[in-house]
């Protein structure tokens, strides 16, 4: 590990000290290589220059919306090899969220989240990605509908 020394005004160290106590850190050194890789990870992501992740896609839509069921089901299936499990919640009457895991290089996912989220009837949506740090590997995977 390396040393060093960093100066921070002192409105942004009550901010960060409240952080770290909201967050639970036992010191100040632990929450700031926490809050680096974090803001390292997402502007990587902006950048589009993530290697393999994993990532979660939540995204809330309106189930009755004509064909928006049979064109997410066609574009997971083109994307078979992302996906890795998918949660399907009813919300009411007229919304459903969904939840997927999925892996694979951070281009392609962000790909995939930003199409499924920009489909005609889905509401809400954001993609967390975050490295693994491995290389692809195989996957064997089942088909089925839920």
């Amino acid at each position: 590990m390396q040393r060093i020394t960093i100066t921070l005004d002192d409105d942004l160290m009550e901010e960060l000290d409240a952080m770290i106590a909201e967050h639970g850190y036992q010191n100040r050194s632990e929450a700031i290589r926490d809050f680096a890789r974090a803001g390292m990870q997402q502007a990587t992501q902006e950048k589009g220059k993530t290697g393999e992740c994993v990532a979660a896609l939540v995204y809330v839509y309106d189930h009755a919306q004509r064909d928006l069921s049979r064109r997410l089901v066609d574009t997971y299936h083109h994307h078979h090899d992302l996906s890795l499990a998918t949660l399907h919640v009813h919300l009411d009457g007229d919304n459903c969220m969904e939840v997927t895991a999925l892996r694979g290089m951070g281009s392609e996912v962000q790909h995939f989240a930003d199409h499924i989220i920009a489909e005609r009837g889905v509401k809400y949506g954001r993609v967390v990605m975050m490295p693994t740090g491995k290389k692809a590997e195989g996957k064997k995977k089942g088909h089925s509908h839920g």
